[in-house]
């Protein structure tokens, strides 16, 4: 059984984003918010495999390759929070949260839920984002039947 091009790609998208940040707790760069923007590109790296091998196989409709692309930043960005939360949890759960930077929705002392949630808000924006960003790319390079 072969698996959708949607899931493998936004595993690799999960996978990468993870590796990234464990990575950057590792050397200690956890708390440089601004590397957190990084992630934007391993989301597009993923997205776009998923538009290119729909069209290597024919599949040229917009709607068609926007509704894959949107199905696979938001495996990605899902399979990411649900990761963030299970290692908050092994790390001291809500204590660990409180060495995470606060830039994100809220104020205050930010549980591990609603960290996670505003997480996946934020990420689901970023996905909408990068999936125009790929049509509109794509879009100018094939033509539809």
């Amino acid at each position: 059984m072969k698996l959708p091009q949607e899931l493998i790609n936004g595993l690799i998208i999960f996978i990468v984003i993870a590796a990234f940040f464990l990575s950057m707790e590792a050397l200690g760069y956890s708390n440089l918010f601004y590397l957190r923007f990084l992630n934007i590109f391993f989301v597009l790296y993923g997205v776009n495999r998923t538009i290119k091998a729909n069209l290597s196989q024919g599949k040229k409709r917009l709607a068609t390759n926007a509704a894959s692309a949107i199905i696979t930043s938001f495996i990605g960005v899902f399979l990411s929070a649900i990761g963030l939360i299970f290692y908050s949890y092994s790390k001291g759960g809500d204590s660990y949260i409180q060495t995470l930077p606060k830039t994100f929705l809220f104020a205050g002392n930010p549980s591990i839920n609603t960290y996670s949630i505003c997480l996946l808000f934020e990420g689901i924006a970023s996905s909408v984002i990068v999936t125009m960003l790929l049509m509109l790319y794509w879009n100018n390079r094939f033509t539809t039947d």
